[in-house]
């Protein structure tokens, strides 16, 4: 059982997946459940269909009578189908089960996207948790898009507790066409043990999170994944001038660490920086936040966990590229050694910043990490922060807001529609640039105003980017972890946003 000491250093817990090319004899059956459209009952649904009443049951893999017995049956107790909704019954002759999980695909003749695949297998795969070993019946020809929804989905949060915990299910058995489709559910379960990784980075307790502790086991996981680490306590920060960095966690007793995770391609390939806010707690400091819902800034570390997972995972799948994460970490707490409001920073490269609010520190620190990352002369960079409420309220909970250089951000924001994660781009207004001109010193942290909160952190960290960099900064401050309940892949609690985005880049980067 998970214990305290354990959380940190657990394994995301993750169903296994296994690709077969047959159905195969498993505790239950997870298929498709469409609403009935005018399209014939053998088109409906592609491979595997069958009709009952107004329902249409997809189960490649499955006979015709086995098929429409499960679609008598599902119209008989009304099954769902918006997507993602679960309804189970028990097996009919010729399924290889005991049960039967019906899963919502919307209606027949919707477009059935690799979004709407990987929401219904996530949905499915969380509802087969404790029921032993599922086959998952949706698409055989897209499987990579079935089983990455179903590994997310099938992921349990750890938890703190002295309490056996419920089992999970051993394994999904994605149906797969062939052995090309096969290699891509071996590639899904590697993305999404990484998006776990995040996911767990996020949820651990900051008690148990905090600068050194996230630094040590960033720095075991880079080094077993063949990366080269590197991290800088606070004495190192002290000796680089790394202002931003030190002032943010200089009120905690907790210090501050830069840690730096390297995934070399070969030569000649582009060289990619990644950054990463990694406040493992943030009371706001002096500008103390109120008490009502701190308790969540326990995730104000999700960028930083979405680019240590991400350069683990590009190590993992070999991409063949330079990849260089710079994972700035500290604590944001008050004391007497805290930074305060008017003090001016020195920052790592030399500008100065003038503190108008220390519950702004997020840019602050990555700002030093920016421009240590520029040291590198990479083609691009990308950095990932919750950084502003203001993000929530210009594009909600579940929409990154993505900024930079025009071209790049573009290409980024698309990606990421793709991936699933709906990243959306967004303009850097000049006429908001003036707002964080100081008169004591060359920036301030924050504008004097509160429009365009998030488009205004967006123009400060660009003051820290160098020439030439291709540059996108990726706003998650709501998606990156979900305080409502379980919805298709994603969990409660930290859904690992953006690290398939990042993947996306990465393998786009790579393929020129």
């Amino acid at each position: 059982m998970p214990t305290a000491q354990s959380i940190l250093s657990r394994t995301p817990d993750l169903a296994a997946l296994e690709a077969v090319t047959t159905p195969v004899e498993s505790d239950v059956v997870v298929v498709g459940v469409c609403a009935a459209s005018t399209v014939d009952d053998g088109e409906a649904g592609g491979r595997g269909a069958g009709t009952g009443a107004d329902l249409v049951v997809v189960a490649p893999g499955l006979s015709g009578e086995a098929t429409g017995a499960v679609a008598a049956a599902a119209s008989a107790v009304a099954a769902s189908t918006t997507v993602g909704a679960t309804t189970r019954i028990p097996a009919v002759d010729g399924v290889p089960g005991a049960s039967v999980m019906l899963v919502g695909l919307g209606k027949d003749d919707d477009e059935r996207t690799d979004e709407t695949l990987r929401r219904a297998a996530g949905s499915a795969a969380r509802a087969c948790r404790g029921l032993g070993t599922a086959l998952v019946a949706l698409d055989t020809d897209r499987a990579e898009a079935v089983a990455l929804g179903a590994g997310l989905g099938s992921f349990r949060p750890a938890k703190v507790t002295a309490k056996d915990e419920e089992p999970t299910t051993d394994t999904l058995r994605i149906l797969v066409a062939d052995s090309v489709a096969a290699t891509a559910v071996d590639r899904a379960a590697v993305v999404a043990d990484c998006v776990g990784l995040a996911r767990d980075f996020v949820n651990t307790p900051p008690n148990l999170l905090f600068p050194g502790s996230f630094a040590d086991r960033a720095a075991e996981l880079g080094a077993g994944a063949g990366l080269e680490v590197e991290v800088l306590d606070e004495a190192a920060l002290a000796d680089g001038g790394f202002g931003g960095i030190l002032a943010v966690g200089g009120g905690s007793s907790r210090p501050p660490r830069l840690v730096r995770l390297t995934h070399r391609g070969g030569e000649g390939r582009p060289t990619v920086a990644l950054v990463g806010k990694g406040v493992t707690f943030d009371t706001g400091g002096i500008s103390i936040k109120p008490a009502a819902g701190m308790e969540q800034m326990t995730m104000d570390m999700g960028g930083a966990a979405a680019v240590v997972a991400t350069v683990i995972l590009a190590a993992r799948l070999g991409l063949d590229l330079t990849v260089i994460a710079t994972v700035p970490m500290a604590e944001n707490m008050p004391s007497a050694t805290a930074y305060r409001p008017g003090d001016v920073l020195t920052m790592y490269g030399g500008t100065t910043v003038e503190v108008q609010n220390t519950d702004a520190e997020g840019r602050l620190i990555l700002a030093d990490a920016i421009v240590r990352a520029c040291e590198d002369s990479p083609s691009h960079l990308i950095d990932t922060a919750t950084l502003t409420g203001a993000q929530m309220v210009a594009l909600g909970k579940r929409t990154p807001g993505v900024m930079g250089t025009e071209d790049f951000r573009d290409r980024v924001a698309e990606l990421s529609r793709e991936a699933g994660e709906g990243g959306w781009p967004m303009p850097l207004p000049e006429e908001l640039r003036d707002g964080l001109d100081s008169e004591v010193a060359d920036l301030t942290n924050v504008t004097p105003h509160r429009w365009g909160g998030m488009l205004s952190a967006g123009l400060f960290l660009s003051e820290f980017v160098a020439d030439g960099v291709e540059w996108a900064h990726i706003d998650v401050a709501g998606p990156a972890y979900n305080d409502g309940g379980a919805d298709g892949y994603l969990p409660k609690g930290a859904t690992g946003v953006p690290v398939r985005t990042m993947l996306a880049v990465l393998e786009d980067i790579a393929a020129g």
